[in-house]
């Protein structure tokens, strides 16, 4: 199982950029603890960080046939990108969407995510925590898919 940790604009900038809000684990902290999960779910991890809409987008593209899943901090995008949100729609790659902070409880233009239709979980609030949250509820879901799948063609083949 593959699955991609993909952060957008500021999240290299952790520890430094309002820690008041973002928490003071450094972006190398979140990929150590990315890492981490990953060896210890049996999961091969690949990190990805872009402050450039396109190139969030050419990644999800090329992740398509080559990761099973799927963890994405959008960062400011979240509120702006349609075409984050057609990305994942096309690739239609099992994706959770994670925020440090507990966006519903900040700024208005904050409420709303264009990618969370496209995801089949969100996570906020957790600091890089959810990551590793995050990695683990993918897991969980990809299963339980490839269960339904194989019950299925189970079915099919009797």
């Amino acid at each position: 199982m593959r699955i991609l940790i993909l952060n957008g604009p500021n999240i290299n900038l952790l520890g430094l950029r309002e820690p008041g809000i973002y928490g003071t684990d450094s972006f190398a902290d979140l990929l150590a603890l990315v890492r981490r999960t990953g060896e210890e779910e049996g999961i091969e991890i690949e990190t990805f960080q872009s402050n450039h809409e396109g190139a969030l987008v050419d990644r999800i593209q090329e992740s398509m046939g080559r990761v099973d899943g799927i963890v994405f901090n959008p960062g400011a995008y979240t509120h702006t990108s349609i075409a984050l949100l057609d990305a994942l729609r096309a690739v239609r790659i099992p994706t959770v969407e994670v925020h440090l902070s507990a966006v519903e409880q900040r700024e208005s233009f904050r409420q709303i995510s264009y990618i969370r239709s496209a995801c089949f979980l969100t996570i906020t609030g957790e600091g890089i925590a959810g990551y590793a949250r995050a990695i683990r509820a993918l897991k969980e879901h990809l299963a339980a898919d490839d269960a339904r799948k194989k019950s299925e063609n189970g079915e099919k083949n009797l």
